[in-house]
């Protein structure tokens, strides 16, 4: 009967452990809108063209809601500035949908915009596309 017992609470035991909750550390989803009216990929553009770039974020994970947004820019290799931020909460943590219309400068040159989410845990996902204007 003592052995039973035993075999029984190791059994109770590794059942408790298994079904915990695992932090796995998946990054949160990120991808550019696709579609005739959006850019989602490198492109080149004329001086003071104005289009569209719409991003989708999502976490995947149940308990690692998205906390920020923050889009960046950059012109000719130079660092990156923050043109749009921000704080993710209620049901924006889940998912979220984003689109920005940006305007090419009028000299020719190459701008980068990266897109990043972070979630509950601090990780980060991104998208980049460049903008080479002539």
């Amino acid at each position: 009967m003592k052995k039973l017992t035993t075999f029984v609470a190791i059994v109770m035991s590794v059942l408790l452990f298994a079904s915990c909750d695992k932090d796995e550390g998946k990054l949160p989803n990120i991808a550019f809108k696709t579609g005739a009216t959006y850019i989602s990929s490198d492109v080149t553009l004329s001086k003071d063209t104005t289009v569209l770039i719409g991003i989708n974020a999502s976490k995947s994970e149940d308990k690692d809601v998205l906390k920020t947004f923050d889009g960046s820019r950059s012109y000719d290799g130079a660092a990156a500035a923050s043109f749009t931020s921000e704080t993710l909460s209620g049901s924006n943590g889940d998912s979220y949908s984003k689109d920005v219309s940006i305007t090419t400068r009028s000299q020719a040159g190459t701008e980068n915009y990266t897109f990043t989410v972070v979630n509950k845990d601090g990780l980060k996902n991104t998208v980049s596309l460049t903008v080479t204007v002539n």
